[in-house]
């Protein structure tokens, strides 16, 4: 019998859209995975912008279910409601923040307000620099509470051919840090040849 690993994926606004489609993209190869999304509205300008015009119908092909932004009655707004992890990829400082605080007004917050409740892997792709006082510190609090902030930068190490490699990779070492049991994603370092 195989288990069905549920993972919310959430895209907001920040810049770096390809980073949300890709993890999603990831992960919905993964056959055991369930992918339950929540779009942003700044994050459908985004997409647009960055992705294509394609790039949100792309991501609803990609997902096993879509839910509302306003929807804070969702099935992943609940606890009881059992995810494997959550991955908000690109993260808005907005959205770091709100989490930080506590703030739960919208479904990417109120879904990961209960990863954090729930003592459930959050990794949060962290996309803004330089970065102020107010954001390390929200940052900072994220960590304390659980969360795994994985601002988006590139290793040089594997010598990425292009920015698709470079995206490929971040989306890899995010959803390797949910702990999945499948194995890593992302190629280990091995050490100067």
């Amino acid at each position: 019998m195989t288990t069905e690993l549920p993972i919310v994926v959430a895209v907001t606004g920040a810049s770096g859209a390809a980073l949300g489609v890709r993890v999603a993209e990831r992960l919905a190869s993964i056959e055991t995975v369930r992918v339950h999304l929540v779009v942003t509205d700044p994050a459908r300008r985004t997409l647009a912008h960055e992705a294509g015009p394609d790039a949100l119908d792309r991501l609803r092909r990609l997902a096993h279910e879509m839910h509302d932004i306003a929807d804070v009655g969702a099935s992943i707004a609940s606890g009881s409601f059992p995810t494997h992890g959550m991955i908000v990829a690109p993260c808005s400082m907005r959205t770091l923040s709100a989490i930080a605080a506590g703030i739960a007004d919208n479904l990417v917050v109120r879904a990961a307000d209960v990863h954090l409740k729930e003592r459930r892997r959050l990794v949060l792709m962290a996309r803004e620099t330089p970065l102020h006082l107010g954001h390390l510190r929200a940052m900072v609090a994220v960590t304390e509470m659980g969360a795994i902030v994985m601002p988006p930068v590139p290793s040089f190490y594997n010598r990425p051919a292009d920015v698709a490699a470079i995206v490929d990779h971040l989306a890899a070492k995010a959803i390797d840090l949910l702990g999945l049991p499948i194995g890593p994603l992302a190629p280990a370092w091995h050490g100067l040849q």
